[in-house]
Parts: C-alpha cells; structure tokens; sequence
C-alpha cells in the first residue's frame, strides 16, 4: 500500500493484544525508550494505553520472546539494545520500515545479494520437476498481476516467486529465512514497482531464473538472480515512493 506516494506496510490488527504489542514495540524502534530506559509502571502505562494489566502484560512478554524487553523481578521492565532483537521477526521488520525505512532498504539488498544467487545455484542442482513448476506459476501469476489494474496481486506474486525459489534448493533453513522476511521484500518490491518500466522489465529476467533452474545451469540462475537484484536497486533509487532520507 501507499501513502502519499510513499510506499508503507499497512497491518489491520484483530485483537487487542496485537495493538498494544505494536504500540509498545513502535515505541521502542522510534527511541521513545532508550535502551536501558525502564517502562513506565504498569498501572500507568496500562491506564495510558487504555488496557487492562492482564493484557499490557501479555504484550510485555511477547515483546521479551522479540528479545526487545527484560523484566527483571524488583528492578521492572527494561528495554534492551537492537543488538538483541530478534531482526527476522515479521512485526520488527515492519516497526524499522516505518521509523528506518533507509536502513531496512540497505539491509534487504545487502542481504539479498548474499543469499539469493547462491539459492539459485542450489536450486538448479537440486530442484525437482515440482519445483520448477511451482516457479512457474509463480511466474504466471506475477504476468497476471502485470497485467491488472493498478498492478494488483504482481507484488504478492513476486514475494511467493523468491520464496519458492529458496525453498527449491531443499534447505530448509533458507525456506524458513523467506519466509521470514517477506515484510522486508514487500516494502523493497513496493517502492521498485513504482517506477515507470520496472515490471514489464522484471518478467523477462524471473523467467530467465526459471529457465536456468529448468536447465540445470546453476551460474545462469546466480547471473539471473543478481540482475533482479542490482535493477531492483536502482530502480527504488528512482522511485517517486522513495522516503524522503534515502539517498
């Protein structure tokens, strides 16, 4: 989705629980707590927020299992330094895209040139027939969001094509690291979109990366994967979505 041009991830929460966790753990990503600081006292931050305790507590642990928080019996809840964050998880990837868009832009590119190529050679030694269809479709179903209005359903489609692409080479580790950061390759796929040219460019070379996996050829895949990637560079560069500190 956007937001006056801009490119955003915007999450509908269901229960309460999940909207104090993300108040609480936007407070922390923005700096609003420090790492060190102590949260508030409960029946404060808890009538602050408007919650019960019962449920400002349960948003506390979940942010504990993030490894954002430390409760501590006496001495109360502190908040711990980003080198302990949990950086994979789904709602701390989207708190850094809203408050550091910049950073999670560099850190999904650096972290996309040193994992996709090699995938993609695993891919093309090992993936199977099902595999190669899965891509596929993969790639049909992104030719078909190309093709709607407004370019409806091409970003989900792309996120499943390099998931599907991970998971082909049989690591599992790899499967599960895609899974992980689709939150960070929405947001990078969302700004690339936006500029003029980049999806009917973008067809062409995911159809390469299938083809080299369908041919066995594992340094074609690596090649074809690596130009996704420095394309979807520049191209965000250029994109009218681009936040406004990103240089």
């Amino acid at each position: 989705m956007t937001s006056r041009g801009r490119a955003e991830i915007v999450v509908h929460f269901l229960t309460m629980h999940q909207r104090v966790v993300d108040e609480l753990g936007r407070r922390i990503v923005s700096g609003e707590w420090e790492p060190g600081d102590s949260l508030p006292v409960e029946d404060a931050l808890a009538a602050e927020i408007g919650v019960s305790r019962g449920v400002l507590r349960e948003a506390v642990k979940t942010l504990v299992a993030k490894g954002m928080l430390h409760v501590r019996p006496r001495t109360g809840t502190r908040v711990l330094p980003p080198e302990h964050w949990n950086h994979l998880d789904r709602d701390v990837l989207r708190w850094k895209q809203a408050e550091d868009a910049t950073a999670l832009l560099r850190d999904t590119s650096e972290l996309r040139r040193i994992v996709e190529p090699e995938a993609a050679r695993l891919a093309a030694d090992r993936a199977g027939p099902d595999d190669v269809r899965v891509l596929y479709e993969a790639l049909a179903a992104m030719e078909a969001g190309a093709a709607n209005p407004g370019r409806s359903g091409y970003v989900e489609a792309d996120i499943a094509f390099h998931r599907t692409l991970l998971d082909a080479g049989g690591n599992r580790l790899l499967g599960s690291l895609g899974r992980a950061v689709d939150i960070a390759l929405e947001h990078s796929f969302l700004l690339s979109t936006q500029t003029p040219g980049a999806v009917e460019a973008s067809l062409p070379r995911h159809r390469a990366i299938v083809e080299a996996v369908e041919a066995r050829d594992p340094a074609a895949a690596a090649t074809a994967v690596l130009a996704i990637i420095e394309a979807a560079e520049q191209e965000i560069a250029q994109s009218p979505g681009l936040p406004g500190d990103v240089v």
